[in-house]
């Protein structure tokens, strides 16, 4: 769900992800004349023992109390609750999806990450309506 929607604390990890998913969406047209399709997997959290039970956090620094960065740790810091997502059934899924013919645009896996996706892209689907005025307002008149 990182590259659809962003979470303080995560800059990096996102860049990646949004750069990322520009790539794959536009290797999806540049490839289907070729009848090659390309799936973006949009995972939320799977319960593994990837990120919170195996994380080592250094010690912390008083100078980013303050900023962003601290949001990053806290996630790891505060996690009580296991991730919702089965990594079975979304290794399942998304070796099945090769086979699907249209291949999907993406796969949404994981509550988490619909819920996150669909929020964020509401927002800002309301954010550019807010806009659409303006956008045309630039427009060569002829």
């Amino acid at each position: 769900m990182g590259g659809q929607a962003a979470f303080p604390g995560c800059s990096l990890y996102h860049a990646s992800k949004w750069g990322i998913e520009g790539f794959a969406e536009s290797l999806m047209y540049e490839v289907a004349p070729f009848n090659i399709g390309v799936t973006i997997v949009e995972p939320g959290g799977a319960r593994t023992n990837f990120r919170y039970q195996s994380s080592k956090l250094a010690p912390k620094i008083d100078a980013y109390e303050a900023s962003p960065a601290i949001h990053a740790r806290r996630m790891l810091e505060e996690a009580k609750a296991p991730s919702l997502g089965d990594p079975a059934k979304m290794a399942e899924i998304i070796i099945n999806s090769a086979d699907l013919n249209p291949a999907p645009k993406r796969l949404v896996l994981g509550s988490d990450s619909y819920n996150a996706i669909r929020k964020a892209l509401t927002e800002r689907l309301a954010e550019l309506e807010t806009q659409r005025e303006l956008a045309y307002s630039t427009d060569i008149e002829e």
